[in-house]
């Protein structure tokens, strides 16, 4: 893996997207910075990331001087100033756009280099519009990475209206070097793959909702019957239920299609905290 001219790549945001973005990057031999939120996300951020190293190791994926190598690439902090000698900064705080706006304001007023790329890894929200929040929209767009990002080979790559070619040559050289498969999409809620997950998604819920059939029943179904490698249900778990109402919300706001619209099951167990594998109970108990 090489990431090319990118050497200094900036993370803003150590959650479960961004302690994976990081970790990608470091391996694969890029200088990188995390910024979080205060201290506390940052012990948080690194502890994860930690740990996601380790399990690679112990899985034979990764040796151990290879973890410590990448852990030596990465540092952590709270000031977003340190992102100013950055070539490339990856935006990844939750699915709120105005906290996008406001992290696109404030990374554009940092970074120095004008040809830098900033990106986001959001997975539905409109690109063109983070990117009006910039004096550099035609270096912004879309490095959608998917969870858990170590493991799973896919970016999809999303073009704004103002993206320059080149930009988007860039990105996908960089995304290659990181030995990730590549697709590009236009700038519409949901892109390429949740435009076709997440109604997916939600029939399934819709189904429990209706006492039609019981989660493990629906996820075997789509197992043992279409050969899928995990079930909707479990699927959703996985991604974070308060994620598919995001996506959902995002693809119902632009659509305005019923297949879009979150159900209301889906938005009581988010109310109630319960948001798959990182709270320890969704449709399935992971306690």
């Amino acid at each position: 893996m090489n990431v090319g001219e990118f050497q200094r790549v900036g993370v803003l945001g150590c959650g479960l997207m961004g302690s994976g973005i990081a970790e990608v990057c470091a391996r694969a031999g890029a200088g990188v910075v995390v910024v979080e939120a205060d201290d506390a996300a940052v012990a948080a951020g690194r502890k994860r990331l930690t740990a996601s190293l380790e399990k690679a190791v112990t899985a034979g994926r990764l040796d151990s001087a290879d973890k410590d190598d990448a852990l030596a690439r990465i540092s952590f902090g709270t000031d977003i100033e340190a992102f100013s000698d950055r070539q490339l900064v990856i935006e990844a705080v939750p699915e709120i756009m105005d906290l996008k706006l406001d992290a696109f304001r404030r990374i554009d007023a940092v970074v120095r280099a004008p040809e830098a790329i900033l990106a986001s890894n959001t997975s539905s929200m409109p690109i063109g519009r983070i990117a009006a929040a910039t004096r550099r929209p035609e270096h912004v767009l879309g490095v959608h990475f998917f969870n858990p990002v170590p493991v799973l080979p896919l970016v999809e790559l999303v073009t704004g209206l103002q993206t320059s070619r080149d930009t988007l040559a860039r990105a996908r050289a960089f995304a290659k070097g990181l030995g990730k498969e590549v697709i590009v999409a236009k700038d519409r809620a949901g892109f390429v793959v949740n435009a076709l997950l997440i109604p997916y998604v939600l029939s399934a819920i819709r189904m429990v909702e209706a006492g039609h059939a019981s989660a493990a029943d629906i996820d075997t179904g789509m197992v043992a019957g279409c050969a899928h490698p995990m079930g909707p249900l479990k699927l959703a778990d996985l991604v974070g239920l308060d994620t598919a109402l995001h996506v959902a919300n995002s693809l119902y706001e632009e659509f305005k299609e019923p297949h879009y619209a979150p159900p209301p099951l889906l938005l009581r167990m988010v109310d109630a905290g319960r948001l798959g594998r990182k709270s320890g109970r969704g449709f399935y108990d992971y306690t």
